[in-house]
């Protein structure tokens, strides 16, 4: 076997190459197809030649001066192009330009647009043969070649510091808003495509774009500036409605040119600014616009300009606030002209209550007062209720701030306890005939939202109490179902304690009628002093029923109704043992056959009406009785006596004639017996006149009973809460019973007081030796 000497000899070197030549002839064929590119002859370029030489010079580590390179050709390009093409289309400001107005400012944007949008595309096909380039920069910690073609559109034509092309762009965008706010057709399109483009350049220190920067901080300073100035001159110009609608039609108009024509990031500034300048600055200006503003529209039920401005004013953060105020002032102001109007009423409907009550009956003209009164005020409720459910879209705040208004004038009158009770005692009576079940539970349904309003609950219930009694004892109530259903409602609203005295009148008012029926058999089974008359008596429960049994008055009853007691009396003690009957001839009624000259009656009256009326069987015709007369021989209280002879002398049925025709009971007044009395109805019914409404000495003395019971129930609550709580502070103590009192009244702290006093007294509690401001409760 032979072998072979092989040698190896070393490799070949290459010829040396001048790199410098290289980059430069590189460079210069990029540079030229950068120049083609922006000249739009790309067409006649080899993308596979210009992406190889990008990649040879980047892979021979000339990638960060051919950048710098590519940057300094396209920086040229850009001046260039700025003073060729741009400065050209400058607005002449001294008026010579062959524009004016929307014209001239859109010619000058759409060139701006031009050369953006031919500069972009540019830049695209640029970045594409650089490519291998691109991909390497972020090791030389330089921007993208799209990138920094952005920075030097900004810095060499929008920010150039050369020529004034960026107030220019900035003058020309706002001059065409300016134009379009005061009515003029402008091309948004010119508008949008320069918001566009600054959207994409980036501020290089604040990192924002160049529209925020540059655009947006002048926009919305001008838009500042607009609306000063317009807000002026709506105020001035304009009435409310008037007002409300341009700045609503604004609004519209700045939310339709932010989405069409700028930026999304624009629409909340710009929002605040028109909501600041035209709302927020011009909430009282609005509202107390003379014969248009908030009183206006609330007097002429303007629902769609009050729903208008609840829109306008929730923009802002003090207009709700500011319109419910003004509005709850409105429902204060309007409430207390109702109080004053009625006070003023009553006062004059008291200087001529006998007149009035002569003519009118039983509703006298003070109970006419208190009725108005709450009529008043349920229309004024139904008014703003449909405000609140038409232009408040039933604002729960609004809703609260409404009833503190009504809570508030209903409390300033004293009397408006009375007032609803008496309002709903004659609808009860008579106010519901022919209306269905749900007109009913309605009108009830009204009364409850004005009985919620009501701080003192107590003093309704002592009112309404009186005026069941009547309804009930004397028959006028017009149904038994509408009784029961507003009992139902007062028991839903104050629960069963407020309601259990109540229930128990009805209660003997059917106990009462099951014994009449066992009376009538018991009076028939009599064998001697058989009873001459009809009698039903009515047994009360004297602690559910409005009565003072040692204040009870006293009269002198005829000798029939005497044995018609003590036979009842005979009755009821031998079925009851241990009760005592208390006789209330001023809460009975009676019914006696009257006959005159021409005809026969049946008269219904009070039991005091019908011994009047008796006394005159023992008068020779032509005789009369005095005042004095009558008083001696029934021992009727005055005031009773005095009501009586007004229903029987000078009401509509003039059964009695009396010698003074003055409609007053005066000392001496003769009473004749009026034998040509006539009358179309067989049975009439004779009420006893009544001054409905409380005198200011019956109010004292009601008063006074409701302070009394008040009494009793701040030292059940202080107990109550003391065996709970041991040992408490004494403002705990006060704020606790105020509180559970809350519902019935409000108790005044120097009361809670003062019975507290009278609990220590009582050893029920004793102040605590460690702190003389608390208490201890004593088992």
């Amino acid at each position: 076997m032979s072998f072979r000497r092989l040698k190896i000899r070393p490799a070949k070197k290459p010829a040396t190459i001048d790199r410098a030549h290289e980059f430069d002839e590189g460079f210069q064929l990029l540079s030229q197809a950068i120049t083609e590119i922006f000249r739009k002859n790309a067409k006649s370029l080899s993308y596979e030649v210009l992406y190889r030489t990008t990649y040879n010079l980047t892979l021979r580590q000339f990638g960060e001066r051919l950048y710098h390179g590519v940057r300094e050709v396209v920086g040229t390009y850009l001046e260039n192009t700025a003073e060729e093409a741009i400065v050209p289309a400058f607005v002449n400001t001294s008026g010579e330009s062959t524009g004016s107005g929307a014209d001239a400012g859109a010619n000058f944007l759409k060139t701006v647009k031009r050369v953006w949008d031919d500069y972009t595309t540019a830049m695209d096909m640029i970045q594409k043969f650089l490519r291998y380039l691109d991909d390497k920069l972020p090791k030389y910690n330089l921007p993208h070649i799209f990138d920094m073609g952005l920075a030097l559109f900004r810095d060499k034509v929008i920010r150039s510091e050369k020529y004034a092309i960026q107030s220019q762009l900035i003058s020309a965008m706002l001059t065409q808003i300016q134009l379009e706010r005061h009515g003029e057709v402008i091309d948004r399109t010119a508008v949008n495509s320069a918001v566009n483009m600054l959207s994409e350049l980036i501020d290089s220190d604040t990192r924002d774009t160049v529209y925020v920067i540059d655009f947006e901080t002048k926009y919305l300073e001008t838009s500042t500036a607009f609306y000063q100035v317009e807000s002026q001159t709506l105020a001035s110009s304009y009435d409310a409605p008037e007002f409300m609608r341009k700045v609503e039609r604004r609004l519209e108009e700045e939310y339709e040119r932010t989405t069409r024509c700028l930026s999304l990031t624009t629409e909340a500034k710009i929002r605040y600014i028109v909501e600041t300048q035209l709302i927020a600055n011009n909430l009282k200006t609005v509202m107390e616009m003379k014969h248009s503003g908030l009183d206006s529209m609330l007097s002429a039920d303007k629902y769609g300009d009050l729903s208008r401005m609840y829109k306008l004013f929730s923009r802002v953060p003090a207009g709700l606030n500011e319109m419910r105020t003004a509005i709850k002032n409105y429902i204060m102001q309007l409430g207390a002209e109702i109080n004053k109007t009625i006070s003023a009423d009553l006062a004059a409907s008291g200087s001529k209550a006998s007149r009035t009550l002569a003519e009118k009956g039983s509703v006298g003209g003070g109970a006419q007062t208190a009725i108005r009164w709450v009529e008043q005020v349920l229309a004024l409720q139904g008014k703003f209720d449909r405000i609140l459910e038409l232009a408040a879209n039933k604002d729960k705040s609004f809703q609260t701030a409404f009833n503190e208004a009504f809570e508030n004038f209903i409390n300033e009158n004293p009397k408006s306890a009375e007032f609803i009770s008496l309002f709903i005692d004659e609808n009860l009576k008579k106010g519901l005939k022919g209306k269905s079940e749900d007109e009913v539970d309605n009108v009830l349904d009204k009364t409850i939202t004005l009985f919620r309003f009501l701080c003192d609950k107590d003093v309704f219930e002592r009112y309404y109490k009186q005026h069941l009694a009547k309804r009930l004892l004397f028959n006028r109530s017009v149904s038994d179902d509408a009784e029961r259903g507003m009992l139902g409602k007062l028991k839903r609203e104050c629960g069963y304690q407020f309601t259990n005295k109540l229930e128990g009148m009805f209660n003997d008012m059917k106990l009462s009628a099951e014994m009449s029926g066992q009376f009538k058999e018991f009076a028939d089974q009599a064998v001697t002093n058989k009873l001459t008359m009809d009698v039903s008596v009515t047994v009360l429960t004297s602690t559910f029923w409005p009565m003072n049994l040692s204040s009870s008055p006293k009269c002198t009853l005829s000798q029939e109704a005497i044995q018609a007691c003590k036979s009842f009396e005979q009755f009821y003690f031998g079925r009851h043992s241990g009760r005592r009957l208390t006789w209330q001839p001023q809460m009975g009624t009676a019914d006696i056959r009257g006959n005159f000259k021409k005809s026969k009656h049946m008269l219904n009256v009070s039991t005091y009406a019908m011994l009047v009326l008796l006394l005159f069987n023992d008068v020779n015709e032509g005789d009369c009785l005095t005042i004095e007369d009558i008083q001696a021989q029934t021992q009727i209280p005055d005031n009773d006596l005095r009501r009586t002879l007004q229903s029987l002398a000078c009401a509509k049925y003039k059964i009695l004639n009396k010698e003074n025709k003055g409609r007053d009971i005066i000392p001496g007044d003769k009473f004749f017996f009026n034998n040509d009395f006539t009358a179309n109805l067989a049975r009439i019914k004779i009420q006893t006149v009544a001054n409905r409404v409380e005198s200011e000495g019956e109010r004292r003395q009601t008063q006074d009973k409701v302070d009394e019971e008040r009494k009793h129930q701040i030292e059940a609550a202080i107990v109550r809460i003391m065996k709970d709580r041991k040992t408490m502070e004494h403002n705990l103590l006060i704020a606790e019973v105020s509180k559970q009192l809350s519902a019935r009244f409000m108790p005044n702290p120097v009361m809670i007081k003062k019975r507290v006093e009278a609990l220590i007294d009582r050893e029920y509690l004793e102040r605590s030796s460690e702190d003389r401001r608390a208490y201890r409760y004593l088992a």
